[in-house]
């Protein structure tokens, strides 16, 4: 009896030694890999198209990349610094994730950049994240934007408002957080260097999910040109509805997200008040490019119920994650050391992406190109952003010395001045 259930024992002992030899080889054969965006609160819609892009993304590749299988693990947040953290910290901690996609929005980017200086051995690749000095100032040694900032999305606007448009004077709405004070930044010091006003009294703030606007309505100024708008998804369909349901009859120069498909391809508002709007970003629907087309085809198939063509969001998380994909393949997925050699070689990519060529900058910032654009009527009838001008390799200084771009000081509510 003994000696059977000794060895009944022993069988057991190397079942399960064989077990977990088995389970650490597979773990050994996976990376695993998070992801996160804002699947709550007025951004749900852009982070659902943001999960579109990684998945289009891990597909292309059949969710392998340097020989090893990778393990898709989803955060969510809702737009909010703290909802950021702890849903990284989650993927991070508890999850074990070993390298990261995300996030969504502007000072969740600047958290999650705080956050990465502390977890010296996951690597971060953004996700559309776009506030300014989440690689300008103070950058973390493993976080990396593939997708440019805020300010290089208005690359051209500016000018184009003031010498084309022939605007001297703009109000300003926005939200009140770091992504649009970049975008207003990337807007304004070329609009205002050439003679333009935005006085202080015709800037207006709000939350993220404001639903009301029509005190900001009734106090728009009658003696400016135009009013440039930097609202995304929900927030900029309730102020479109509303300006236009009040008779607004000022022209509109656009941030990238009030006017990307995330909220023109939306349903259940006018239309017609948008049409003519200029605007820039990262894309540009009618960009006549094989590679564009190429990305919008593969994802009209992949997801007939998303928009009618790819937003910035799903553009931009797509990008990163091949980014991604990309440097693990080229350490053979090898992460052991804590993922250095992987930063290493994220360092020196340089890759094609469905918008052109991208690189990083030192401090691992992207420089790309730019699509100046304008929201016309599509030949399907739905509304489009127009290609206009395609502006080449636009930098996050602008061309300018690292140092000399530093004098314009922080993105804010003030700066620029522009009265």
């Amino acid at each position: 009896m003994y000696r059977t259930r000794k060895t009944l024992f022993t069988a057991a002992a190397l079942l399960a030694g064989s077990t977990g030899l088995a389970g650490i080889a597979q773990a050994e054969d996976t990376i695993k890999m998070g992801a996160l965006a804002t699947l709550e609160g007025a951004f749900a819609a852009l982070g659902e198209d943001s999960m579109r892009g990684v998945t289009m993304a891990l597909e292309e590749v059949d969710y392998m990349a340097g020989g090893k299988k990778i393990e898709l693990v989803t955060g969510s947040s809702d737009a909010s610094p703290d909802s950021a953290i702890r849903a990284t910290r989650k993927l991070v901690e508890q999850d074990g994730v070993q390298v990261m996609v995300g996030p969504l929005s502007g000072s969740e980017g600047l958290a999650v950049k705080d956050y990465a200086k502390t977890q010296p051995d996951v690597t971060f690749v953004n996700g559309t994240s776009a506030a300014q000095d989440t690689t300008l100032r103070d950058p973390a040694p493993n976080f990396f934007r593939f997708s440019t900032d805020g300010a290089q999305w208005m690359a051209g606007l500016g000018e184009y408002a003031y010498n084309v448009k022939g605007y001297r004077s703009v109000a300003v709405l926005a939200e009140d957080y770091s992504f649009p004070y970049t975008q207003v930044f990337g807007f304004l010091e070329p609009f205002c260097r050439l003679g333009g006003k935005a006085p202080a009294d015709a800037r207006f703030w709000v939350p993220i999910g404001n639903k009301d606007y029509s005190s900001v309505i009734a106090a728009l100024p009658d003696d400016v040109d135009a009013i440039y708008v930097a609202l995304g998804g929900a927030d900029a369909i309730n102020f479109l509805t509303q300006y236009e349901q009040a008779g607004g009859e000022l022209p509109l120069v656009a941030g990238s997200i009030t006017v990307d498909q995330s909220v023109l391809g939306s349903k259940g508002r006018t239309r017609d008040f948008v049409i003519g709007t200029p605007s820039a970003g990262p894309i540009s629907d009618t960009w006549d490019d094989p590679r564009w087309d190429a990305f919008v085809a593969a994802y009209q198939k992949r997801f007939p119920d998303g928009f009618p063509s790819p937003t910035l969001f799903s553009h931009g998380y797509y990008i990163n994650t091949k980014a991604l994909l990309l440097g693990i393949e080229a350490v053979g997925g090898d992460l052991s050391d804590g993922g250095a050699a992987l930063r290493a070689a994220l360092s020196a990519l340089e890759f094609e992406t469905p918008t052109g060529m991208v690189t990083l900058d030192p401090r691992r910032n992207a420089v790309a190109d730019i699509f100046l654009t304008e929201v016309i009527v599509g030949p399907e009838g739905n509304l489009v952003n127009k290609t206009l001008e395609v502006i080449p390799a636009v930098s996050q200084t602008f061309g300018l010395a690292y140092e000399k771009f530093l004098e314009y000081g922080q993105v804010s509510r003030e700066n620029p001045p522009c009265e």
